[in-house]
């Protein structure tokens, strides 16, 4: 197959080394960085450039753009796309590209699938990315409603073939929802943790703890602040579900009531449990 990849930042640019690395399809890479498409190519991560000749042409069209980006790209470039291609994108929310490319994939007669792989690092660009990134980790799929199941298992298949060892398959809403609590809220949080005045004095007094709350603070905030926009109504409800739990904990100590935190910590402890426990059975 030719496949094109469109943005070769941390993502896009581990999308092309994985599938040049792992598989027999010819990879053709474009970015708005003319070095980074030369430095592609120099060291082997790309066939060549993925001009708009050649983008008429490709079986499977993967974009590793920011949102808004991928629709205008898409959008743009609907009318070069061959029939019965494929378009993939990766982004971090689904409602706001998926709405408007199903219906746009559906009226110029290629096929467009939701995509987010859970992989990546607090580092951007193509001098981070990674062939081995998507070891043992899952992507998630979100496709149209009348999407082809012979699609949908070549996707997975390209998907497989490059180190994801679990597909889930979910609607746009859903992904939004969930993806507001499992990786939103903790670049939120982690990014408030460290403007304590304490964290300054941190050297010599920390490990695992706070390496662990801290590691995504480090992030991209021009991506994470459309992103969160893009998903604000699902990321509201989890940060404030958060403030009011942490408020709990305040209050059970000003109160200096012991048998209320303990109760608080208990609950959690047991919370965490639970979750291990349900996908470790």
């Amino acid at each position: 197959m030719l496949i094109g990849v469109v943005g070769l930042g941390l993502i896009g640019g581990s999308l092309a080394k994985a599938i040049k690395y792992n598989t027999l399809n010819t990879v053709l890479g474009r970015d708005i960085d003319l070095n980074v498409t030369l430095k592609a190519k120099l060291l082997g991560a790309i066939d060549g450039d993925l001009t708009d000749e050649k983008l008429s042409e490709c079986d499977i069209i993967i974009t590793g753009l920011y949102p808004q980006s991928t629709i205008d790209f898409v959008t743009e470039n609907a009318d070069l796309i061959k029939k019965n291609a494929i378009v993939i994108d990766t982004c971090g929310v689904k409602e706001f590209v998926c709405e408007k490319l199903f219906a746009l994939a559906e009226e110029h007669g290629f096929t467009f699938v939701g995509a987010h792989p859970m992989a990546g690092l607090h580092l951007s660009g193509f001098e981070n990315s990674k062939v081995t990134m998507f070891n043992n980790a899952s992507m998630i799929l979100v496709p149209g409603g009348n999407t082809d199941i012979n699609i949908l298992e070549k996707v997975k298949k390209l998907f497989l073939s490059i180190g994801f060892t679990n597909i889930q398959i979910t609607t746009a809403r859903e992904h939004d929802r969930i993806i507001a609590f499992t990786s939103q809220l903790a670049h939120v949080v982690s990014n408030a943790y460290v403007k304590s005045p304490t964290a300054k004095l941190h050297k010599g007094f920390s490990a695992g703890s706070y390496k662990d709350l801290t590691r995504v603070a480090k992030l991209n905030e021009v991506m994470w602040t459309e992103l969160f926009f893009e998903n604000r109504d699902n990321l509201i409800t989890e940060i404030d579900f958060i403030t009011e739990e942490l408020k709990k904990y305040s209050d059970a100590l000003r109160s200096c009531d012991e048998e209320a935190l303990l109760s608080l910590l208990k609950d959690g402890r047991e919370c965490k449990e639970a979750i291990d426990g349900e996908y470790t059975d």
